[in-house]
């Protein structure tokens, strides 16, 4: 079956869950996209922080209403990358999943190595990886879950166009596309690297990652999507700024009036 982009317009949804400090920004169309295409049994993701690439995957799980259980693991206490942060990141990201995600999502608050048993071999339909993201730590994470994807597994990885520092994704991703040649990478939004490491597959889904891997208008129209969204929170800053500048500038009129203390 041939691959159709008209087919699948979740991806000119709207992202429900925006937040600015989310490097993932530009990518939730694709996730979208892949969700509905795959129509995953299991969702798993590592190393979620503020939450936006989960939920957007979430989102696209209650949408199409899908038989579809999601994970995100986290010790909600970040590392030398995402920087450390307090208990209010986590506090925040559950009460929305409580709100909009409870009968479907769970949240496993503990290490990657600590989650692994949770899982059977051969049970994950899709992976994001997006944890530590040193060569050493990405290299650990795919081998230690890798027994747990599915004969139709799909595994997402993000920051794979980042060459600063002691990032390593980038050259991970081109170790195992050496191997798994069912890949692309999109190189917008700091890359993200799709890799199929399983063996049955729709033709369908064959097909979308040959033309994403060889077509620049899926590359480009994705990263128009995503553009749209870093606008879309830009704007949003923008205004929550001038707003602070306003009520700043009234307590200091008001205090000159003798209004307020």
């Amino acid at each position: 079956m041939d691959f159709r982009i008209e087919n699948y317009p979740i991806i000119f949804d709207e992202v429900e869950y925006l937040h600015p400090q989310s490097a993932w920004l530009m990518h939730a169309p694709l996730a979208f996209l892949l969700v509905e295409v795959l129509k995953p049994k299991i969702i798993v993701e590592l190393g979620t922080h503020v939450g936006y690439s989960y939920n957007a995957l979430c989102q696209a799980v209650k949408k199409l209403k899908l038989n579809t259980k999601c994970y995100a693991v986290d010790t909600w206490v970040g590392d030398k990358h995402s920087s450390f942060y307090d208990e209010s990141v986590y506090i925040k990201l559950k009460k929305y999943q409580d709100e909009n995600y409870k009968d479907f999502s769970t949240l496993l608050k503990m290490t990657f190595d600590e989650a692994v048993n949770k899982f059977d071999n051969g049970s994950i339909d899709l992976l994001h990886i997006d944890g530590l993201h040193t060569y050493e730590a990405v290299k650990h994470d795919f081998e230690t879950w890798l027994s747990k994807m599915s004969n139709r597994g799909v595994v997402l990885f993000h920051d794979t166009e980042v060459r600063e520092a002691d990032f390593g994704v980038y050259r991970f991703f081109d170790d195992i596309t050496s191997n798994y040649k069912k890949y692309f990478n999109f190189k917008h939004g700091h890359g993200l690297g799709v890799v199929l490491v399983g063996s049955e597959y729709s033709s369908e889904l064959i097909n979308l990652v040959e033309k994403f891997k060889n077509e620049v208008f899926y590359e480009k129209l994705f990263y128009s999507l995503g553009s749209v969204i870093s606008l879309k929170v830009e704007n949003l800053e923008l205004k929550k700024e001038n707003s602070h500048f306003f009520i700043r500038v009234l307590r200091k009129i008001l205090k000159i009036l003798k209004i307020i203390k």
